[in-house]
């Protein structure tokens, strides 16, 4: 292999020639070889667009020629649209500032600026830390590219999916809305409601969610720019964060502030975990819809079976024939990552000493799964299950009929006592409600016909 040769503090390093990267990447390269967990893509474009966002600041506040500050902004832009994706090598678990991808960053963007100039006749060459980090430290750096990321992720990728599933549900809802069947609670019989009126349940979960993730956002929208190394702002511009801060939303259009409080911001991440939490409830109400939908598709002939869902492939090495509800299992093990890593990043956000969070790639990482997971998850389950969701109207019917429950429509005008009575009887005797009630002398057929509708009994009267 064709090596160069990269200096940093501590001295040369052999980088791979076809690389961009420099020493310190290299260094971090070869001294953490834990796993095999990269750090996130999002989190890399999102360090590129605060590279360019810092660099158009500095440049504005007369602290870098503007020569520089475009070399800057073009390598940036070369990362954010995905072409240098394999100069980013290093792992989540290095140092807990993030520092070693920020300088990662900070020497891709430095080579290929600087190439880029040599390019266009400009013989200037840029300082990964003198020019692309200029004004900052990875201690604010590394927060502020991941609420960048977090912002991009969750309102890009998370509440589009939310809608799109939420939609096909909204139409299930209209579609079911006369299939009357058996309500179900503690896996019992329970009174009749209509199929759309269940799946309307799951509907305002996804719109609950939807709600409460839109508006957790706002606590990831503060950047900790300008913070630099302790909070303190060092070595930085006083207008340098408010100058970056808009600089990013212009580039993403997105709303991004300023945060008020640099010491917090390089510290804390309860913000985070707030917005987690959103997270984590929308994987508890998917794990809850996904369930249901197995159950309710259970069978074909030993289960509940009163919905079918689409059959995408053999179910077994073994059975022949068999088919799985193979799409709500995939939504309940991304529901339990997600539900893991909410621990994670809860813990990790108690974590750090003094004026710093030394936990920040893993909460990274974990947020940014629980994004993708659920996002991919919402969207499979959309298009290879809820889409394809419909009524066995034939078992419907029969578990309708059959069931005990009906009885209690009859509360009203014979009392409870008496109703229990009957279906007591009716299921002593396998026997029919309206026959039980006939036999024990409490109402006529004619009565019972007119008191017990399941249709009624599916809204109040």
């Amino acid at each position: 292999m064709d090596y160069r040769i990269e200096k940093d503090t501590l001295g040369e390093m052999k980088v791979p020639a076809d690389k961009y990267w420099g020493a310190q990447t290299q260094r971090s390269k070869q001294n953490f070889p834990i796993g095999g967990e990269k750090m996130p893509i999002e989190v890399i474009r999102a360090f590129a667009i605060l590279k360019k966002s810092a660099a158009k600041a500095n440049s504005e506040l007369g602290l870098l020629d503007k020569q520089k500050a475009d070399a800057i902004g073009y390598a940036a832009d070369q990362i954010v649209e995905g072409n240098l994706d394999d100069h980013f090598p290093l792992v989540v678990w290095q140092t807990g500032s993030g520092t070693q991808s920020n300088m990662n960053v900070n020497e891709v963007i430095a080579y290929v600026g600087t190439k880029w100039l040599k390019e266009n006749g400009i013989d200037v060459a840029l300082h990964p830390n003198d020019d692309v980090n200029k004004s900052q430290s990875s201690n604010d750096t590394y927060p502020t590219a991941m609420h960048i990321a977090f912002v991009l992720k969750l309102e890009d990728h998370v509440l589009p999916a939310v809608k799109t599933l939420k939609d096909t549900m909204g139409e299930k809802v209209e579609a079911f809305q006369e299939v009357v069947k058996i309500g179900r609670t503690h896996l019992q019989d329970a009174t009749p409601l209509t199929l759309g009126q269940e799946i309307s349940g799951w509907h305002r979960m996804l719109e609950k969610s939807e709600t409460m993730i839109s508006e957790s956002i706002d606590y990831v929208r503060d950047l900790a720019i300008g913070g630099t190394a302790v909070g303190t702002g060092l070595n930085a511009h006083p207008d340098f964060s408010e100058a970056v801060t808009k600089a990013v939303a212009e580039e993403t259009g997105k709303t991004f502030k300023s945060a008020p409080n640099k010491f917090h911001a390089l510290t804390s991440h309860d913000d985070t975990v707030h917005v987690h939490g959103a997270l984590k409830g929308l994987a508890a109400d998917l794990m809850k819809i996904a369930n249901d939908v197995r159950w309710l598709a259970s069978g074909p002939r030993s289960g509940i079976g009163e919905i079918t869902i689409p059959a995408n492939e053999p179910g077994s090495s073994i059975m022949p024939g068999k088919v799985n509800p193979t799409q709500p299992e995939a939504v309940t093990m991304a529901a339990t990552q997600v539900m893991g890593n909410d621990a994670a990043i809860g813990f990790a956000a108690s974590q750090g000493n003094f004026e710093l969070n030394v936990f920040k790639p893993v909460i990274a990482y974990n947020f940014l799964q629980s994004c993708q997971l659920l996002a991919d998850a919402m969207l499979s389950f959309d298009e290879r299950c809820m889409q394809g969701l419909e009524p066995d109207l034939e078992k419907i019917e029969q578990y309708l009929r059959d069931s005990l429950m009906l009885v209690t429509a009859l509360n009203p005008h014979i009392g409870y006592e008496n109703a229990a009575k009957i279906a007591k009887k009716a299921f002593n005797d396998n026997s029919t409600l309206k026959e039980a009630a006939v036999e024990l002398d409490l109402l006529t057929e004619d009565e019972f016909e007119k008191y017990v509708n399941p249709k009624d009994m599916t809204y109040p009267k």
